[in-house]
């Protein structure tokens, strides 16, 4: 796998396909494979004729584990995927991110608008100018000495997911305290990015889509059906409607 190191941190990355880039950010506690790879995100963009990128997240992955809550503000982030994007000679892409992806993806467009030619927020609707990522305890439930120690259900699937992801528990708990930006709604107003927005119709986490939509100038939504935050981001009807979105963007 390769490595690209960027302000002395290692991240590893996938570079497949020939066409158009675009670039995938994963979720919280996830990974390129688990959150690209395996549900056939990479396969579906190769196979439309689009070159695809997707990096491991500091913390995550088989990227550099850093565990100290600054390192993970959530432009020091969204840096990383523009210095990956420097390091490949890329001078714009495409941008698609899940949840805490698509917040790492939202900061990209508002600082580093020339970077992202088109930007696809998945897994995050409203939340991302009404909350401050993640619920705080997360963090606490990574540090229970088990899963079994954890009682709060939302909390608890987010534990139980880090636990099947093999993660660097205390790493992302640093990452958890650390990303915790709210972007406002007029900072989310200057993003002139064309933008897609899919929440799934089950999501208790994300928030709207379409009122995340009606903030930006140039977005569209998407409510992807039948799904929650676990399990939207393989969805068939999203990967249409994410294809339909590439094909019609400028």
């Amino acid at each position: 796998m390769p490595i690209f190191k960027h302000n002395s941190i290692d991240t590893a990355y996938l570079d497949e396909g020939e066409g158009e880039p675009i670039l995938l950010i994963h979720g919280f506690a996830s990974s390129k494979d688990v959150n690209w790879v395996y549900p056939g995100w990479v396969n579906t963009l190769t196979a439309d004729g689009r070159r695809v990128i997707a990096l491991d997240n500091r913390g995550h992955g088989q990227s550099s584990k850093l565990y100290a809550p600054a390192d993970y503000h959530t432009s020091r982030m969204a840096e990383d995927a523009v210095g990956l994007l420097d390091y490949l000679g890329i001078g714009r892409a495409d941008v698609m991110g899940y949840s805490m992806g698509a917040r790492i993806t939202a900061y990209m467009a508002l600082e580093h608008p020339d970077r992202v030619r088109s930007a696809i927020l998945a897994g995050l609707g409203s939340r991302l100018i009404e909350g401050a990522g993640l619920n705080p305890a997360i963090a606490d439930a990574l540090e229970a000495p088990s899963l079994d120690d954890v009682v709060d259900q939302e909390v608890r699937t987010f534990r139980k997911f880090a636990d099947q992801t093999r993660s660097d528990l205390r790493a992302l708990a640093a990452c958890i305290r650390g990303s915790r930006q709210q972007m406002s709604h007029t900072e989310a107003s200057l993003i002139q990015t064309p933008t897609l927005v899919a929440v799934g119709t089950k999501d208790d986490v994300a928030g709207s889509a379409s009122e995340l939509a009606a903030v930006l100038p140039d977005a569209v939504s998407f409510d992807i059906p039948g799904r929650d935050h676990m399990l939207a981001v393989g969805d068939k009807a999203l990967k249409e409607r994410v294809l339909a979105f590439l094909a019609e963007r400028p």
